[in-house]
């Protein structure tokens, strides 16, 4: 059944504020948003502990208690859900029936409501106690917020502390105007959304539903970036609830502020060196969302020198990971070539020098690093894809050996590592490694075997860059994100000089590719694990 239409106007040009509700669980700000108010006129009324601080600065307030003629009950549960409130909010004021009815029941128009609400997504993030989170649950906050947004027309609502200054400016001024009681009521709609969608989450997740039937999805505005992907698409960066770190929610600490494209590598660059054993110094070196070059060492100068050996061309102009606390010895080998991004968790003060002398280069520290978890999602044209992250990782014990030789303990550590960086490559995903580092690396082709080509083509490439005469891939283990579908991808890394693979298998012909192993003299172990990257 649809609203019957009020016989009104959409509102004055400016609202001028008579009489105003206080009610915040955050009180930042509140105090002297509060004496603005009252300096301009305005008659404030509040709740709980909110009035109780208002009063303790010295202003007038009266309790809404005493408006309702009710005083608060259930443990502040049932305060303000009374007509004196909503009907004073909810009244469009040039329509005589409105009017009529807040004669008859003395109820007067509250002009401004300005809310937050309980801390339910900081209550979610440090307790596990149901009672605790329910209780944090606003219901009178939100259907406050709802009421005035909608009377936006009449009422200014303002849920964010960062609006007190310049709402309270308008007012000092004759009044609110009407673009920005809809920018505010837009707003507003916004937080509650936002706060319904974290308290569904938490419920789905209470009952267990990892995909729950409506999946809602919120997050904040971090940024307006210059454009996307290309100067002619404009692009902003959203920050999702939590406090997961990453490239989204890292601290510019050098540099301008970072492009679209810097933002997606600068993640793919974190979720890869994230994911590596942190007991070893780590680099990561990414080109377009892919590896060009990744090695452990016994420092991150090491690690970097040996990640840029895989494909030094590529590397130019590229984003770089490293898994710790930047030094000065590694800052002076990253900046040595040109840099776009650096992501970190954090960078000692020699090091800060050095990248401050770079003021293109942009430096991001993530203050801590961890694998990513959860859900992730894709936009496709009319949906989401969602699903859970890839967090498995494969152990020795997980291995099957099915070539008649068995892998040498250095090769088993070098197909370790070349699997867990096939994880971060696009499919189809071959990577050859030797020594803990990457010497070759093909990623996105629509043929396994060509990758396994072109991987060898540019470990070759980098060797002839290095004046060296033997192949980087000479002696290498060689890793794949999927089965091999034939024997020909086998034959390649074999003909490129790898002594050892490492595979999911569970292809049709695995028995033709493991007879070719054994034929080439090659090691080859099974993870019964796909990495598929697209």
């Amino acid at each position: 059944m649809s609203a019957s239409p009020h016989k009104g106007s959409s509102g004055p040009a400016k609202v001028a504020v008579k009489r105003a509700l206080i009610s915040l669980s955050d009180k930042t700000g509140a105090v002297d948003f509060a004496r603005a108010l009252a300096g301009a006129g305005v008659e404030l009324l509040s709740t709980g502990g909110t009035a109780k601080a208002l009063k303790e600065a010295g202003l007038s307030v009266t309790d809404v208690s005493e408006v309702t003629g009710f005083p608060e009950i259930m443990d502040g549960r049932v305060k303000t859900l009374h007509p004196s409130v909503h009907g004073g909010i909810l009244a469009v004021r040039d329509a005589p029936e409105h009017v009529k009815a807040m004669e008859a029941h003395g109820i007067r128009p509250i002009d401004l409501v300005a809310i937050n609400l309980y801390p339910f997504e900081a209550t979610v993030a440090k307790s596990d106690d149901p009672l605790e989170i329910i209780e944090n649950i606003d219901i009178g906050g939100p259907a406050m917020i709802r009421a005035a947004a909608k009377n936006a027309a009449f009422v200014v609502v303002v849920t964010d502390p960062a609006d007190y200054t310049r709402v309270a400016e308008a007012i000092a001024a004759g009044g609110v105007e009407k673009p920005l009681r809809t920018e505010l009521a837009g707003k507003a709609f916004a937080r509650t959304a936002a706060y319904d969608a974290a308290i569904s989450g938490w419920f789905a997740g209470e009952a267990g539903e990892r995909f729950p039937e409506r999946l809602t999805v919120s997050a904040s505005r971090a940024a307006e970036l210059r454009y996307g992907e290309n100067p002619h698409q404009k692009a902003a960066l959203y920050r999702t609830a939590g406090e997961a770190p990453g490239a989204a929610s890292a601290r510019l600490a050098n540099g301008k502020p970072l492009s679209f494209n810097n933002l997606g590598d600068a993640d793919a660059a974190y979720q890869l060196i994230a994911d590596l054993d942190p007991s070893e110094p780590a680099v990561a070196i990414i080109k377009h969302a892919n590896p060009c070059g990744v090695a452990i060492g016994a420092s991150l100068a090491e690690a970097h020198k040996k990640a840029l050996r895989c494909d030094p061309v590529s590397a130019y102009g590229g984003v770089v990971a490293a898994n710790r606390a930047l030094d000065a010895e590694a800052a002076k080998a990253i900046t040595a070539l040109f840099t776009e991004v650096v992501i970190a968790p954090e960078a000692d003060e020699e090091a800060m020098k050095i990248f401050a002398a770079k003021p293109n280069l942009r430096l991001l520290l993530t203050g801590e690093m961890r694998p990513a978890g959860g859900i992730v999602m894709r936009s496709i044209a009319g949906g989401l894809l969602v699903q859970e992250a890839d967090g498995a990782q494969v152990t020795e014990a997980d291995l099957k050996v099915a070539t008649k030789r068995a892998p040498s303990p250095e090769e088993l550590a070098d197909l370790l590592f070349a699997f867990r960086i096939a994880k971060h490559v696009k499919s189809n995903a071959i990577v050859y490694a030797k020594g803990g580092a990457t010497v070759g690396i093909g990623a996105g082709q629509m043929s396994r075997v060509d990758s396994a080509r072109i991987a060898a083509w540019k470990a070759a490439e980098a060797a002839r860059h290095a004046g060296e005469e033997t192949a980087l891939t000479e002696g290498s283990v060689v890793a794949s994100d999927a089965f091999f579908p034939f024997a020909d991808g086998l034959m390649a890394a074999a003909e490129a000089g790898a002594t050892a693979v490492i595979q999911p298998g569970g292809s049709l012909r695995d028995e033709e590719v493991i007879a070719a192993a054994d034929e080439a003299g090659l090691a080859m172990v099974l993870t019964g694990l796909r990495h598929f990257r697209h």
